[in-house]
């Protein structure tokens, strides 16, 4: 059975393209487009990996991965948070509040995917 990745980004041209990525991959990719939809979707049926934009509308991919941390249902999660802000206080930001990865956007799609196969725990 394939590993369940969720999406959540507000770019749709990214989306498009890291679905389309992932889905070669061999994942079964859902998409969303703001915070409070990402976490309609974790809390309905919990991916077994997330990626999550960091500034997104509605609550901020920040808000989202400090709710799933909080969540004992949730935290096992891993988190791949993507982010066009570079900047160190963004980054611990991001690992303080539980991201297992960030990685600033632009980025490379080939480290992207080996990053989630590690999270995964998957040798594809």
């Amino acid at each position: 059975m394939a590993s369940r990745v969720l999406i959540a980004d507000d770019e749709a041209n990214l989306l498009i393209s890291l679905e389309y990525l992932l889905q070669r991959q061999g994942y079964d990719v859902s998409l969303a487009r703001d915070g409070d939809q990402t976490m309609k979707l974790i809390r309905q049926q919990p991916p077994d990996l997330v990626i999550l934009d960091a500034t997104m509308p509605g609550q901020s991919g920040f808000e989202v991965c400090q709710q799933v941390r909080a969540d004992p249902a949730l935290r096992h999660i891993p988190i791949v948070m993507l982010s066009a802000r570079a900047r160190e206080t963004d980054i611990a930001k991001g690992k303080a509040l539980g991201a297992d990865a960030y990685i600033v956007k632009p980025f490379s799609t080939a480290d992207l995917v080996n990053q989630v196969r590690q999270l995964l725990g998957a040798d594809r």
